[in-house]
């Protein structure tokens, strides 16, 4: 079929209700997960400040950077942070330290990603050079944005920036989920509901990785945006919009494995892209903390973006060169042989299960 001027009719997208499907189905279980993990964290409150002993921002800050290795995501152990908090079982800074340390844990993913290209026979440096910047720009931009976090914090400066009262939500969300939380709270004891409900929250999250549309890169459209991915400023925005839409940084993060080991992108040019990525991260976090419909819950996660938001346009405008010198060569450092590398891997996980441990 040809339009009026001998021009052929552009293809109309085709609706994948297969996809649509699929993302329905994922909001669905992750609500259910939260509703799960709110009524079994209240039985978690004497386990988490006493069996694990979490009992400053340090201890939860560990816990969290730990418990994302083991469940290789961050965002699941960000949401367990606010059902924790929402429970008691941890303060604000607590709650606040415990989403920081699961973003640290998520940036191993990406590392994990280039050790398998590795095995895959590729260049060792390139293979891991996107994991290595992910790490070490998400530690030097969260670092110091947990100081400006509890300043925040303790402050109260954003206190008084509540989301409008969701009480006819809850009711809605209590009517459709309530009897199936209380169908498991009748058959099992609080700590099993709350680990089924973990698992719920992280197969949740990864259906809806599968339920966006593929977002993959070709050679030559990417090769036609490289002039504007010399700008910092750019590639800061494309790292906010991509995974404000992916809902995931492990996803929008690992793209660039690939297109780094193919030489398509350079890793200078990937710097405000990872900081960018590291803000927008917590778009399903802030989610989860309006379902909660904790108002409180909901600042800690604010402050957090807010903090990381502050701390990353502060390196962008105002000393991004020596930034992105400094980043560089801590990167080469760490991956010039395997034994700084492997000193590197024992570091990282020496310093969060040491946090633990302080009192």
């Amino acid at each position: 079929m040809s339009a009026p001027g001998g021009e052929p009719h552009p293809a109309r997208p085709r609706v994948n209700w297969r996809k649509i499907g699929l993302f329905a189905l994922s909001l669905l279980l992750f609500i259910l997960a939260l509703q799960l993990l709110r009524s079994g964290a209240r039985a978690l409150v004497p386990f988490v400040r006493e069996g694990l002993a979490v009992q400053n921002g340090a201890n939860a800050l560990g816990f969290g950077w730990l418990f994302a290795y083991v469940a290789l995501s961050g965002s699941p152990v960000a949401a367990t942070a606010l059902t924790l908090f929402d429970a008691e079982a941890l303060d604000a800074l607590g709650a606040f330290a415990m989403i920081t340390g699961s973003r640290l844990g998520a940036a191993f993913i990406v590392l994990a990603i280039g050790f398998v290209y590795t095995l895959r026979g590729h260049e060792r440096q390139g293979s891991l050079a996107m994991g290595l910047l992910s790490f070490v720009i998400t530690a030097a931009v969260h670092v110091p944005a947990l100081g400006l976090g509890y300043w925040m914090l303790t402050s109260g400066a954003f206190d008084w920036l509540q989301p409008p009262a969701g009480q006819a939500l809850v009711s809605i969300l209590d009517g459709v989920f309530g009897p199936v939380v209380a169908f498991a709270e009748a058959r099992l004891p609080h700590w099993a509901v709350f680990v089924i409900g973990f698992g719920v929250l992280w197969y949740s999250l990864s259906l809806i990785d599968h339920a966006l549309p593929d977002m993959r890169l070709k050679q030559g459209a990417f090769s036609g945006m490289a002039r504007l991915l010399y700008r910092p400023m750019v590639t800061f925005g494309l790292g906010l919009a991509i995974t404000s839409v992916t809902m995931s940084v492990s996803v929008s993060l690992s793209m660039l494995v690939p297109l780094s080991v193919r030489g398509y992108i350079r890793r200078e040019n990937v710097i405000p892209y990872i900081m960018g990525a590291n803000i927008t991260t917590f778009v399903d976090t802030l989610v989860a903390a309006l379902l909660l419909n904790n108002p409180r819950a909901f600042t800690v996660v604010l402050v957090e973006m807010l903090s990381v938001a502050l701390v990353s346009l502060a390196i962008l405008l105002l000393a991004y060169a020596p930034y992105e010198r400094a980043v560089l060569r801590a990167v080469q450092s760490i991956g010039k042989s395997r034994r700084s590398l492997a000193v590197f891997l024992a570091l990282i996980v020496a310093v969060p299960a040491a946090l633990m441990f302080v009192r």
